[in-house]
């Protein structure tokens, strides 16, 4: 059987650049031995959204007093959350169907494919061809070396998501995004939570705004421990028992591990077709096309850089533009957003003040506004966290990260920004509705020109003007 695309994966990627071919007139063919949707949809992000959702209303019981409404500790049946994750996961499964693609045009095969030959396939005993092959298969959670880890019970982000019994305590390996995520949300539901993060929590980030979010969780009643060596896990009497150099024993009821992902390249038969890979994922060129066979493409996590869903759908544009139409295309990492959906949230996009630093040195110009002077948020008694904005010498926008309420939607202005090599004026002279917690990133752009009308030459520059009536 022969197709003009062959797609390995029906996760974010592989489903949008599907989607696309097919609606081109491509003649395309999908592989998926698992669930369709992938990770995001039915293991990450979907879910994890879906269960802060839950947690988020339960926080909201415990903390109306401020507002003149009398608050409460909340009754939580735990099995019902998880009953929302999964009925939210239901609603959306329609859209990344079997029969919705089918009804594309796509041809969709749920079996497992490996390369036979540069620009062949073989799944289910059965074997195809295909001008262009696309890798798609993403990524899944790594387990960390850790003593005695493999002999007990823990959860993943692949299986948490399908439990229903709350946990007197969780013990959360691994202090990113996920981790992170699933420790508030369990704990706003009940649990006790303990953290271990191997290196500094949320290490990826600012550490002058992550500092915020980790105070905040703290203050929930979430231990936190970086730098933590994990020296010995077992069973116990009382449940797993993790030994932690410098720490008391702690006694966990569940485990969760989050400490990294890892690219899902095995039994792919990579050799076959002569594909470049390491243990990050596919090797690829800027247009993410293999750098030793021209006929194939990855993208999404396989592709071996950042790891996230929107980047998965940047690639598929990409991989389309490119297959297709033979457009010049270019992968950019420092163009990509990213939230951590604690509460506060925590969004970031292009460089971060200690990287403009080392590549610009002190030319760079760093502007802050918090967020205890903003109207919206006083109003709404979210005050912690603030706007913080790198810009050249000359005002062009290099990065920018917001800890705070709602800090992923109002990443998307700056993302543009950087995109787009805007400067700062294009921010400052925005109009932005009142009141809205946008304008905390406009009065930070305002910074930028703080002191000019001390300057003599403005001074000097005003007066000469007067001059004309």
């Amino acid at each position: 059987m022969k197709f003009d695309l062959a797609i390995i994966g029906g996760g974010s990627a592989g489903l949008s650049i599907a989607a696309a071919a097919a609606q081109f007139g491509e003649k395309v063919v999908l592989f998926e031995k698992g669930e369709m949707g992938g990770d995001c949809l039915n293991t990450g992000c979907v879910p994890s959204k879906a269960l802060l959702a839950a947690a988020k209303s339960a926080q909201a019981h415990r903390t109306s007093a401020a507002f003149g409404v009398a608050a409460d500790e909340p009754a939580i049946t735990f099995a019902k959350a998880m009953a929302h994750v999964e009925g939210v996961i239901k609603a959306i499964e329609p859209h990344d169907s079997q029969q919705r693609f089918e009804s594309l045009g796509v041809t969709v095969v749920r079996a497992h494919a490996k390369f036979t030959a540069q620009q062949s396939l073989q799944a289910d005993g059965k074997s195809y061809e295909a001008r262009r092959i696309v890798i798609a298969t993403g990524s899944r959670a790594g387990v960390p070396p850790i003593t005695g880890l493999k002999d007990v019970p823990f959860f993943t982000n692949e299986t948490v998501f399908k439990n229903r019994e709350l946990p007197s305590h969780l013990v959360v390996i691994g202090g990113g995004p996920i981790g992170m995520e699933m420790a508030l949300a369990h704990r706003r539901l009940g649990a006790q939570v303990t953290v271990l993060e191997a290196f500094q929590p949320l290490a990826k980030d600012d550490p002058e705004l992550t500092s915020v979010v980790l105070e905040a969780l703290q203050a929930e009643g979430i231990a936190i421990h970086g730098n933590a060596k994990i020296s010995n896990i077992e069973n116990a009497k009382s449940g797993i028992r993790v030994s932690v150099e410098g720490l008391p024993p702690l006694e966990a009821s569940h485990l969760l591990v989050a400490a990294g992902r890892q690219p899902n390249i095995e039994n792919l038969n990579l050799e076959a077709a002569g594909i470049a890979y390491t243990k990050r994922g596919i090797t690829v060129d800027a247009a993410l096309r293999s750098t030793t066979n021209r006929n194939v493409y990855a993208a999404g996590d396989v592709a071996g850089g950042l790891q996230f869903t929107h980047v998965a759908g940047y690639h598929a544009g990409l991989v389309i533009r490119n297959a297709l139409f033979r457009l010049p295309v270019k992968n950019r990492n420092d163009i990509i957003p990213w939230v951590t959906y604690t509460d506060p949230e925590l969004a970031h996009v292009g460089l971060t003040e200690k990287d403009a630093r080392l590549q610009h040195g002190e030319t760079i110009k760093v502007l802050r506004w918090p967020f205890k002077e903003n109207d919206r948020a006083l109003a709404e008694g979210k005050t912690k966290g603030l706007v913080k904005v790198v810009t050249l010498k000359n005002g062009r926008i290099i990065g920018a990260s917001i800890v705070g309420q709602n800090a992923g939607d109002q990443i998307a202005m700056w993302a543009l920004a950087v995109s787009q090599k805007q400067k700062i004026s294009t921010i400052a002279n925005l109009v932005l509705p009142y009141p809205t917690l946008g304008e905390a990133g406009k009065r930070a752009a305002i910074t930028y020109y703080a002191g000019l009308a001390q300057k003599p030459f403005t001074r000097r520059l005003i007066g000469f003007l007067k001059m004309f009536g």
